[in-house]
């Protein structure tokens, strides 16, 4: 006879485990210790050796869960479709299905290592991501995990969650790229409504910047990296992290242009810097305390930094650039004590640079070419002219400005002999 819910209910353990049938090869099978999963058993093509395969367990699986089950695999063998060894392949394709930390670790190596801001979106992800993900797998990452996780993460930082969304979007595409999933959980999501930031440092706030990032001012206890690079963010206009990642090898050999490579460049495309006087003393400045680093702005934690002993070879494997988070960490702990009112990050002197070269009638143009944005529309196709003349004629057109709020005729070296440093 058939099986019934209260039949099963009634089913006690013996002293040996027995089965009951349902029909058609469907049994419930009782264990010794009352533990109830559902079993079919059948014949597979001309192998006369019968076959059994455990759809499920009970109650966890009711009997009408169980007969569907049942029905899916019968529609399996009239298919010529083995339904147990269909099954065992489904189970090992679960346990050895890539898990989150799995697809990092192949997003990195494949792709993600060779963008400019690798680090950053990887810090992202390691902070925000891994704790909550790293084990599970990624094809059963639904919609609304990824929902909950950024909702998370925008409480605390509202454009952090953008930011992270946007890398996970990628990184879930990669994913379908791969076949490691089908869809991308993240699909069609929509981004949080950002507040845009207008900040711009007036000529007072930039005298009082200015002052506090003089190598000689003593009071404030910045590292000499710091105040150097964002010098140049102001000077240049160029985004924090290319600043802080500025090498050698990138400075012309007559110190007149800083020309970055498309990988070290947010939108993938070549940029050349002109180098106006006071940049080039900035430089000179850098070069005392960089010694054998590859870098301009070596990282304090690098051991090719030691500004206060002479020259040590180190492995250049050891070779550390200026952190881009240290800059903004640095002005989170200063802006105050130097006087200036509003808080302020370092892509604001970006911002201040642009707004200051439309001040000073730079067209938009070039003031885009400055900053490293590609131009749009027709004018990026038909404009293939490089602006190189007009990129440094704007920027000492500011540089010239920049020493009238500072109050300075000219460009005056602030070069500190290296055997000082010893003093």
């Amino acid at each position: 006879m058939a099986l019934s819910d209260i039949k099963i209910q009634n089913l006690r353990p013996k002293n040996g485990r027995y089965e009951v049938l349902d029909g058609k090869g469907l049994f419930i099978r009782v264990g010794t210790s009352g533990n109830k999963s559902w079993i079919f058993r059948y014949r597979f093509g001309d192998d006369k050796k019968p076959r059994r395969m455990t759809l499920g367990y009970y109650p966890a699986m009711n009997l009408s869960r169980a007969r569907e089950q049942h029905a899916l695999s019968m529609q399996l063998l009239e298919a010529g479709i083995d339904p147990g060894a269909k099954a065992s392949i489904e189970k090992n394709k679960k346990i050895t299905a890539p898990t989150f930390g799995d697809l990092l670790d192949e997003f990195w190596r494949v792709e993600l290592q060779h963008k400019p801001t690798a680090a950053a979106q990887k810090r992202m992800i390691t902070k925000d991501v891994l704790p909550e993900w790293e084990k599970r797998k990624v094809k059963f990452i639904t919609r609304r995990d990824a929902v909950l996780l950024l909702d998370k993460v925008r409480e605390r930082a509202p454009v952090t969650g953008n930011r992270l969304q946007s890398v996970l979007a990628r990184m879930f595409n990669f994913a379908a790229e791969r076949g490691i999933l089908e869809f991308s959980p993240v699909v069609g999501m929509r981004m949080a409504k950002e507040k845009s930031r207008s900040r711009v440092l007036t000529d007072e706030e930039i005298k009082l910047l200015w002052t506090a990032l003089d190598l000689e001012n003593e009071k404030k206890d910045m590292y000499v990296g710091t105040k150097l690079a964002l010098k140049t963010i102001l000077l240049t206009g160029q985004r924090p992290g290319e600043v802080s990642g500025m090498t050698w090898d990138e400075i012309s050999k007559d110190g007149t242009w800083w020309t970055m490579p498309e990988e070290r460049t947010k939108n993938g495309t070549m940029q050349e810097v002109p180098l106006t006087a006071m940049m080039q003393d900035i430089l000179k400045q850098a070069r005392i305390f960089s010694h054998d680093s590859a870098y301009v702005f070596t990282s304090p934690r690098s051991p090719l930094y030691h500004h206060k002993r002479p020259r040590v070879a180190k492995p250049k494997e050891d070779d550390l650039p200026l952190s881009r988070l240290g800059l903004s960490r640095a002005i989170q702990r200063h802006w105050s004590s130097i006087g200036i009112v509003d808080p302020f990050t370092p892509h604001d002197l970006r911002r201040t640079l642009r707004t200051r070269l439309a001040s000073l009638g730079v067209s938009d143009v070039v003031a885009e070419r400055v900053l490293g944005h590609k131009l749009q529309g027709v004018l990026a196709i038909y404009n293939r002219h490089d602006y190189q003349v007009e990129k440094r004629q704007a920027l000492e057109r500011w540089e010239a400005n920049l020493q009238q709020i500072l109050g300075i005729a000219e460009t005056e070296s602030n070069v500190i002999p290296f055997e000082a440093q010893n003093k």
